[in-house]
């Protein structure tokens, strides 16, 4: 296994839609599966797909940190592989997100979100699967599959005040300042 370098904003792989996987258990895709696991978890990050580490392939992998849990769907902690990924939204609800990017290091900004999503796809096996999430892992699905459509999160956003670096985007972007400024 090997770290994978993360592409970062302004790298066009980032805003390039990622081309469908043929043959899941074709080796190298099967490598890369397991570099892109690595390079999450060396990166301290929730979800990674193949663009942000320069390969334009539908894969993500995801998973739920602890202390991340909001629903039952959050419960399973085990990285999630999920090949050429189909999501539709569960509903027409959203809530706004506080998110980060690793292809965006230092920002965080407050997305508008599906609060449920349906999905389908391939784990690494090539075996279908196919459920419904809400809470953290709904919000991580979108994100990754956002990047798989050449989309990162400041391009869904609808109001650009509300993003910022990290630390100022914890202390004074808080939903509950923005709610009680926008009324």
């Amino acid at each position: 296994m090997a770290l994978l370098k993360i592409a970062r904003m302004g790298h066009p792989v980032l805003l390039t839609p990622a081309q469908s996987v043929d043959a899941i258990d074709d080796p190298a895709v099967q490598s890369l599966i397991d570099d892109m696991i690595e390079t999450m978890f060396d990166a301290a990050g929730a979800g990674l797909a193949a663009p942000q580490v320069h390969v334009s392939k539908r894969i993500i992998v995801y998973r739920t940190p602890p202390g991340r849990v909001e629903e039952e769907s959050d419960q399973d902690d085990s990285v999630k592989v999920l090949v050429n990924p189909v999501l539709k939204p569960s509903g027409v609800e959203t809530t706004l997100r506080l998110e980060g990017c690793l292809s965006i290091p230092g920002l965080r900004g407050w997305v508008p979100r599906y609060t449920r999503v349906f999905y389908e796809g391939y784990d690494r096996r090539g075996d279908r699967v196919a459920g419904e999430v809400g809470g953290f892992q709904a919000n991580v699905l979108q994100h990754e599959v956002d990047h798989l459509d050449g989309v990162l999160y400041p391009m869904r956003m609808t109001d650009l005040r509300l993003i910022g670096f990290d630390t100022e985007a914890e202390r004074h972007l808080r939903l509950d300042q923005i709610q009680g400024a926008r009324s």
